[in-house]
């Protein structure tokens, strides 16, 4: 049953292959702390590598949130990791700080020699909301989403591009103000913050992962059935939990819902927050196990990797477990 540990919780994660080894980072929590729901604030990030995404060695807690006071000092969420052009590995990441008892989230950088040992840059902090982007407003959000960043190379020029989840400012429907935000950098350590590629048809549309494949674009996403808006129904629902995607024939957009049946979801929390891995000439889907059926308990594993398919018509269909 993919990645399970016996002492601690797993869910976010994201890969990042190195030769013929695959490094799988993660969220994770102690089960000492008996309820599921404190995890999110007693987070740290795991670190474990497998050839085949199935079979893992878990390798340790790797990064945390600072020392107070600090940006960071309450969370370190979700985040990505690249290689650059320094020869060094950039993790990217979401932190909240206690002063604001982790409602305004912000997005940081660290690098690293060897995919565990993480410095912060400067105090990591790299970038923060300006007013195209929703602020915290109490009984408006239960957030200011400005998290899950995902870097890659721009396909177009010499720098690179950032998607982060978000909500767009001044949005009158709370369930069209999910965002897929959006910024540049020339050389991964300045960022410059740039309108969102996308809005509308989910409150939120959380861990983006942006890629190409035959010609397409894609951004993966997972959302709460609670979060679908109208017109998000009537192109891709019902509305379930899960994973689903938005397509595009550009990074930069414009983006749109892709027709339904929505990738990976369910009536009820099964498997949340998945990515895309390339294997070789596959696409294989991980995510984190909520539960086997309707009512159950949050399992907190990584699941095993379930084959991607590409259609005639350019959509994205589970196939088979691998």
């Amino acid at each position: 049953m993919g990645l399970a540990l016996d002492k601690k919780w797993l869910w976010d994660s994201w890969y990042v292959r190195d030769g013929e080894t695959y490094h799988g980072f993660f969220l994770q929590a102690d089960k000492a702390l008996e309820d599921p729901e404190l995890r999110h604030w007693n987070v740290t990030y795991g670190h474990a590598t497998s050839t085949d995404l199935i079979n893992w060695n878990y390798l340790g807690t790797c990064f945390a949130p600072a020392d107070e006071p600090a940006w960071d000092d309450f969370t370190t969420w979700t985040g990505s990791v690249i290689a650059g052009d320094d020869g060094q590995w950039h993790l990217f990441y979401t932190g909240t700080s206690k002063s604001s008892n982790g409602k305004q989230q912000k997005i940081g950088h660290a690098v690293s020699d060897d995919l565990h040992n993480w410095t912060r840059v400067g105090d990591g902090q790299i970038l923060d909301r300006n007013d195209t982007y929703e602020e915290f407003v109490p009984g408006q959000w239960h957030d200011r989403a400005f998290r899950d960043p995902w870097v890659m190379r721009d396909p177009d020029g010499d720098g690179w591009l950032m998607y982060f989840t978000a909500r767009k400012a001044d949005i009158p429907n709370a369930m069209e103000a999910g965002a897929i935000g959006f910024a540049t950098s020339k050389d991964l350590f300045t960022w410059e913050l740039q309108d969102p590629v996308y809005v509308g048809g989910f409150g939120e549309l959380e861990v983006p992962q942006v890629f190409e494949a035959r010609g397409k674009w894609y951004c993966l996403f997972c959302t709460a059935a609670r979060f679908w808006s109208s017109e998000a129904i009537s192109i891709a629902g019902p509305a379930m939990t899960g994973s689903h995607y938005l397509i595009a024939d550009d990074p930069r957009g414009p983006w749109r819902i892709a027709p339904g049946p929505a990738l990976d979801v369910s009536v009820f929390p099964k498997r949340y927050a998945a990515r895309i891995v390339c294997d070789g000439a596959e696409m294989k889907l991980l995510g984190f196990n909520w539960s086997e059926k309707e009512g159950g308990q949050f399992k907190g594993e990584i699941s095993n990797p379930d084959l991607v398919e590409i259609t005639e018509d350019g959509l994205l269909r589970l196939a088979k477990s691998a």
